[in-house]
């Protein structure tokens, strides 16, 4: 039963950070933490999947949950690599910016010029993608409940015994 809910909260936490962690892409969680939400509700969609009966709610939330916990660690997985192979990219836009802008003082313009990417960023970034992780997945995982109910079938019609003729 455990390895049942494990993997829809692996695949909606390989959903969450991959989307999450890739450039321009990523942007869409500015819109009510998108991608996020998106996460738990497919771990909740999976895991319906393959049970006849609906999941509860807690179950749903709690697949949201692990979702946005894998997710966070995917993330995190994904995005150094991606800071590595853009900040050349970057520096180039920052020089750019920086000689158009004449007024920047020259002590903010050397910050600028030095700066790297840093490990205590990845790690407030790790922590980020946690807390709205566990916020956000668990919601989608518990609408993901309502969502994806398996429709149960009518009932059968209730058969009355047939009546004598009354005359």
């Amino acid at each position: 039963m455990a390895s049942a809910k494990l993997q829809p909260a692996l695949l909606g936490g390989l959903f969450i950070g991959v989307l999450s962690a890739l450039p321009f892409i990523s942007a869409a969680n500015l819109c009510c933490c998108l991608w996020i939400i998106g996460g738990g509700l497919l771990a909740s969609y999976l895991a319906q999947q393959d049970r006849p009966e609906p999941l509860t709610s807690g179950e749903g939330a709690n697949l949201g949950l692990l979702a946005g916990t894998f997710g966070a660690i995917v993330h995190l997985v994904i995005s150094i690599p991606m800071s590595i192979l853009m900040a050349p990219l970057q520096r180039r836009l920052l020089e750019q910016l920086l000689q158009q802008a004449q007024d920047v003082p020259p002590e903010l313009r050397e910050m600028i010029q030095q700066a790297e990417p840093a490990v205590g960023g990845f790690a407030f970034a790790f922590v980020v993608m946690l807390v709205l992780g566990a916020v956000f997945a668990t919601l989608g995982g518990f609408l993901g409940t309502i969502l994806f109910r398996p429709s149960s079938p009518p009932a059968p019609p209730i058969e009355t015994p047939p009546q004598p003729y009354d005359m």
